[in-house]
């Protein structure tokens, strides 16, 4: 009989424990060329040449020991015993995907070895299926047959990924299945629900990626999962409307991105507090949802300005707001405020950000986040065209200090010698009087070297214009803002690596 998954282990020694807890090769412990050496328990010969005895446990209690072993030990353990291998055939969590099975073998065929699992699984006990095939491998003819072995009453989680646009058998979701599936996670497929499909009445995660579905088929399967609570949509083209239906009370999280051709946003879901959107929505419309929204990201032009100006009342409960945008006007000074929010994250940065925005606007969130504790600004750009705090005067516009007495952590991501970026973190650093800690990025967050002499642990190459204007930021961050910051913050500020950094590209 041909071992299960296990192929791809017999080019190197297997192993497993001995007597004294040590991990050594299963051939060195059993004697035996071959990687598969069966091992009866309890009684067995070769047990008792290999040098240790295995505790006289009940049946289900090494059932459940086999399931908690990781995907490949667990079908190591099934060629080892006559025990184990009754186990593998109901073990629980399958991951069917060329690095699980093929990656570390002399090439080999990655459906001949999902075709030998499946023959050695029943199907009986299987919680959770990942499915990830590769472009060679995705073969419909086979998927259909492994769903059917594999998608049986009792599963709780399916995830597909392919590479083809396959169409999801809505058969194989039968009543046990809907009973029982509760995430169902679906990647470059087809999906077209029936009209005659029942209820999901367990599925609590729903998340499909590039998956071809209309907006009134999503809409019909949604009116079909009563239990959901986390909705994701990514690069799902053919949806235009969303409509989220009153009947999912217990709906907190969605996320939309990258559906460029989605135009409206209804959600009726009373219980939203989690909701995340890139792309280009002309309307959206979150319902009641807007008074106990407690997260919001949003992704698009101008919206900056649009929070600012909206969502203090339409939405006055968020605690977490994230804003990202590579278009801007000016953030206006209004009176509305955000009572409650603690998290504010905001990205405004592009190739070239325009140069007539002036960030010491962004004050105009400080003054309306009385609760804030941490901000995160990013405004990284290639090339920064903004009035120089050092062409140009030097005179620093001035606010009011509110006195914010929530705020410990800021970190700007991009810091450049821009005038009026300079008169926003002093006004931030002489406002913020519990501030704790200060971090001030000139390039671009991530990318850095360990700043050891491992010439494979490089930073990320910058432009000349790039390296030249983060040296202006540090030198504006040293005269203008250094000696305003309190003793008790923690000032830290990156600056361009020495060692990576001395040699730029164009």
């Amino acid at each position: 009989m041909e071992t299960p998954a296990l192929q791809s282990e017999q080019q190197r020694p297997r192993q497993t424990l001995a007597s004294n807890g040590s991990v050594a090769p299963v051939d060195e412990i059993h004697g035996s060329p071959s990687p598969c050496h069966r091992v009866d328990g309890g009684d067995s010969k070769d047990e008792e040449t290999s040098g240790y005895s295995t505790p006289d446990l009940p049946e289900d209690i090494w059932r459940h020991i086999h399931s908690l072993l990781p995907m490949d030990a667990a079908a190591r353990a099934a060629c080892l015993s006559h025990a184990f291998l009754s186990f593998w055939r109901c073990y629980p969590k399958l991951t069917l995907s060329w690095q699980m099975l093929c990656s570390k073998a002399h090439g080999g065929s990655l459906r001949h070895r999902i075709n030998s699992i499946l023959r050695n699984h029943t199907g009986i006990g299987l919680k959770i299926l990942r499915l990830n095939l590769d472009d060679q491998d995705s073969s419909f003819p086979y998927i259909d047959s492994w769903l059917q072995v594999a998608v049986t009453p009792g599963i709780e989680e399916l995830t597909l990924e392919l590479y083809k646009k396959y169409k999801f058998p809505c058969s194989i979701l039968s009543d046990g299945v809907r009973n029982s599936i509760r995430s169902l996670q679906l990647d470059s497929c087809v999906f077209h629900p029936t009209p005659e499909l029942g209820p999901l009445r367990s599925l609590t995660r729903l998340r499909l990626r590039s998956v071809r579905i209309t907006g009134d088929e999503l809409e019909r399967f949604l009116s079909n999962s009563l239990a959901l609570e986390h909705l994701d949509l990514h690069y799902c083209k053919e949806i235009t409307i969303l409509k989220v239906p009153y009947v999912l009370q217990q709906l907190s999280y969605l996320r939309v991105f990258g559906c460029w051709n989605l135009r409206v946003i209804e959600n009726k879901a009373p219980s939203l507090s989690i909701f995340s959107l890139t792309g280009k929505v002309s309307k959206l419309s979150i319902g009641e949802a807007s008074q106990v929204m407690k997260i919001l990201g949003l992704r698009r032009a101008n919206v900056v300005y649009y929070a600012r100006a909206k969502l203090p009342s339409i939405m006055p409960n968020l605690e977490t707001l994230n804003l990202a945008s590579s278009a801007e006007v000016d953030t206006p000074m209004l009176p509305t405020k955000f009572l409650n929010l603690k998290h504010l994250a905001i990205q405004i940065s592009g190739a070239t950000f325009s140069p007539s925005y002036d960030y010491f606007s962004l004050a105009s969130f400080l003054d309306a986040c009385p609760s804030l504790e941490t901000w995160n600004l990013d405004v990284s750009q290639k090339n920064m065209e903004h009035e120089s705090i050092f062409g140009g005067s030097s005179h620093l516009r001035q606010l009011p200090e509110c006195g914010h007495d929530h705020l410990k952590s800021v970190e700007i991501i991009g810091f450049n010698s821009a005038k009026s970026l300079v008169e926003l973190t002093c006004y931030i650093v002489k406002s913020a009087v519990s501030l704790e800690r200060l971090t001030l990025d000139t390039l671009h967050g991530d990318g850095r070297c360990s700043g050891e002499n491992d010439l494979d642990q490089m930073c990320c190459p910058i432009s000349q214009a790039v390296l030249e204007e983060a040296s202006r930021g540090v030198a504006a961050i040293r005269k203008y803002i250094e000696d305003k910051v309190p003793p008790t913050a923690k000032m830290t500020v990156f600056e361009p690596c020495p060692r990576c950094h001395t040699t730029t590209v164009d």
